[in-house]
């Protein structure tokens, strides 16, 4: 049993160091953008539009990276897919390290978000065919415990590290990856769908050790593997199009729970909390991260995903209405319905009044960040990983990632004008509302799949 856990434990380390990759192309624009906002060099210097699209064009990389991850996982495989991933993540960084203009940096940065978008898809399907249901929970919890990792990894690195160096750094997770996955099995699921046996049981000798049953295993899966391609027309199946519609739902409600906007607020509330320090504040955040999603993939085998669902999206609920309150309180009504520039009305909010109410806007933060870890964080991408049959498993899942990022893309860039619209306050508040929606979603649509073998669950949606 020991040998069992070290090896499938390897693995599932392996594959989640593109996860951590990940993470830190996410977390790399933070401490960036101030310093090349300040930079001497005019062709690399950034103006606000050109900062946020620094920040934001990674999503529209990962968005194609979904794409052309769910053509990829099924036609070259789960571990080749996540092999050739680290060629753009370590292109990308070698395109802004040897940058000598802004759009040799949208460039590198769409790079690193391609090969994150892959990522995404791939590590979560490697995990949990790789997995046996008793761990399958905690390992693809994994998943998000290194992104947010890596994207606080970024953060601390920041603090003392030039953008180019940082560059640097971020492309040693990738190549680590390249290295541990060249030594790893292919997933049993993939092989069997390839008609190969032995090498299918060959994995499952290495990832469950020599003193189990590997034939009952193997024929455990074969019953479920579709040869056959998928053909269009199977999306009117059932079996196929409801957890399709399920994980497309699960990416969305996460997306419109309003992480991004929160995100984006953050500093400037630490800095109304007297935190003069943002970089710091940024490291509290992360650190916060990942402390609830570690408790998060130590439970949910434990617990299930629907209860972890159900206490984020009360939580998160709970504190972006606490956020509405702050901001009602705050900003004065004639700047905050006419003005969308978050920084000029919170500068020019009614002395003294943000700095009694602030700890309502950091309480606010901390509950949010906790709760979004705690489940709407990890849990979407876990439950997408399980609940597809093998034959979909790619294009269904290449779906959710999209929806995922275009969604991601979306609030990023539309926050403004939604504050315009319905001022600070009111966006928060229509969050509030969206994580209400998410909780109602998960209790009747959402299914329970702790403990359950793949097999089982694929069972389930045929059955119903």
């Amino acid at each position: 049993l020991r040998v069992q856990n070290k090896k499938l434990y390897l693995a599932a380390f392996a594959a989640v160091l593109g996860p951590l990759s990940f993470g830190f192309v996410l977390g790399y624009s933070s401490p960036v953008i101030p310093q090349l906002r300040k930079i001497s060099d005019p062709k690399l210097r950034l103006d606000s539009n050109q900062a946020s699209w620094f920040g934001s064009v990674v999503t529209l990389g990962a968005a194609a990276g979904g794409i052309l991850g769910g053509y990829l996982v099924d036609k070259v495989g789960r571990k080749l897919s996540l092999m050739l991933c680290s060629i753009p993540y370590v292109f990308g960084y070698i395109v802004i390290i040897s940058a000598q203009n802004i759009w040799m940096l949208y460039f590198g940065r769409m790079l690193t978000g391609l090969a994150s978008g892959i990522t995404s898809l791939v590590v979560p399907v490697y995990i949990s065919e790789v997995s046996h249901p008793k761990v399958r929970g905690m390992l693809g919890s994994c998943v998000q415990l290194m992104v947010v990792t890596g994207i606080l990894g970024a953060y601390v690195a920041g603090i003392t590290l030039k953008w180019r160096w940082l560059a640097v750094l971020c492309t040693f997770p990738s190549c680590i990856m390249l290295l541990f996955m060249s030594f790893m099995p292919e997933t049993p699921r993939f092989l069997l769908n390839r008609n190969k046996r032995s090498e299918a049981i060959a994995a499952l000798r290495f990832l469950r050790g020599p003193r189990v049953d590997h034939e009952w295993e193997c024929r455990q899966i074969e019953a479920s593997v579709q040869e056959e391609g998928l053909n269009l027309s199977e999306f009117k199946n059932p079996s196929i199009y409801r957890p399709l519609l399920i994980g497309v739902a699960l990416m969305f409600f996460q997306q419109v729970t309003g992480i991004n906007a929160v995100m984006f607020y953050a500093e400037t509330i630490f800095e109304d909390a007297n935190f003069k320090d943002s970089r710091m504040a940024s490291v509290v955040v992360g650190s916060i991260q990942v402390c609830f999603t570690a408790v998060a993939a130590l439970i949910i085998d434990k617990t299930g995903r629907k209860v972890l669902l159900y206490i984020s999206g009360v939580i998160m609920a709970l504190s972006t209405a606490l956020f509405g309150l702050y901001f009602k309180m705050v900003l004065p009504n004639r700047n905050n319905s006419s003005n969308p520039d978050v920084w000029f009305t919170l500068n020019s909010a009614s002395p003294g009044t943000e700095s009694s109410v602030s700890w309502l806007a950091v309480l606010s933060l901390g509950l949010f960040v906790a709760g979004f870890a705690l489940g709407w964080g990890p849990v979407p991408w876990l439950v997408i990983s399980e609940i597809f049959p093998l034959k979909a498993r790619g294009i269904s899942s290449g779906a959710c990632v999209l929806t995922n990022w275009v969604m991601a893309f979306l609030v990023t860039k539309e926050f403004h004008d939604f504050i315009g619209f319905l001022r600070s306050y009111g966006t928060f508040w229509l969050f509030s509302a969206f994580c209400c929606l998410n909780v109602t979603f998960t209790a009747f649509y959402v299914p329970e799949t702790k403990r359950q073998t793949l097999e089982q669950i694929e069972a389930y949606f045929r059955r119903s």
